[in-house]
């Protein structure tokens, strides 16, 4: 299990580090090209692009093969899409002249990258921050990258297979899943602002905070680990004060399912406090 665990974290570390030195172009937001793709044998580019589209209907974000997706609430009436391109390639004049052939799509609202085909020589990712306005519907995916939705309320899909997953003061009918990555939910509030959240994980660990006097019908739990709790819960627990692995619990005079399991991994329910 030891293993297993340093494995999933090594992971997270590489898939959320992935940034290029090279060509650098830094801008408002927190995408940066800080880190580098550099090695004995590729030389990196990397560069973030801006631009801004007008809001209306769905937005779906996918983050590609090695890209990740965060998307903010904000209270403009626009979305604003934050792309770091970055590149790999035996010279530095190969790497920028690889940037150059990847497109930004956004019509219809599906946000994504296109470009070449890849190679152990040529390699690129695209990864993807997005301000929109806070009642959106959204659909994102990524492959090895994390997925973080902050202060937005609506129908959210989401899904990505190596990555972590952050849900921050959202709401709405959130659904969503990672196979290998930690899964971290912060809830404000006094009960949940919609229809229900419905998050999971295979390989990671589970961190739910919420504030005292939380009003919640709660369903958690873990197969390999286990589940500890800051929060009173009208659970029994065995001989030696543990807590059971699956949680089906009223909080507070009970309300929408908040939902959040893993297999692998422990269950943690923390406190937050108002002001987060």
């Amino acid at each position: 299990m030891k293993k297993l665990f340093g494995y999933l974290l090594l992971i997270f570390v590489l898939v959320g580090a992935g940034a290029t030195a090279g060509v650098a172009q830094k801008k408002s937001g927190s995408l940066t090209c800080r880190d580098n793709w550099n090695s004995d044998r590729l030389q990196g580019h990397c560069e973030i692009k801006e631009q801004t589209l007008p809001a209306g209907g769905p937005i779906a974000v996918d983050g590609g093969r090695n890209g990740g997706v965060s998307v903010k609430g904000w209270d403009r009436g626009e979305i604003l899409v934050r792309a770091r391109v970055q590149t790999a390639a035996p010279t530095q004049g190969e790497a920028d002249q690889l940037a150059t052939q990847i497109r930004i799509e956004t019509a219809g609202l599906r946000i994504h990258a296109e470009g070449p085909e890849q190679s152990n020589n040529t390699q690129w990712s695209v990864s993807f921050e997005v301000m929109v306005p806070g009642r959106s519907d959204l659909s994102l995916s990524a492959s090895n990258g994390g997925v973080s939705i902050v202060d937005v309320h609506g129908k959210i899909e989401f899904k990505t297979t190596n990555g972590g997953v952050n849900l921050v003061r959202v709401g709405g009918n959130v659904q969503g899943n990672t196979t290998n990555g930690g899964v971290n939910v912060v809830l404000t509030g006094a009960r949940w602002d919609g229809d229900q959240l419905n998050v999971r994980t295979t390989n990671g660990g589970v961190n739910l905070q919420m504030p005292d006097n939380y009003s919640a019908h709660l369903e958690t739990g873990t197969v390999n680990g286990n589940v500890s709790s800051d929060i009173p819960l009208n659970v029994p627990v065995n001989d030696r004060g543990r807590m059971p692995k699956d949680i089906s619990v009223d909080l507070g005079s009970g309300g929408p399912t908040i939902r959040a399991t893993t297999t692998n991994g422990g269950v943690r329910l923390g406190r937050v406090s108002e002001a987060q």
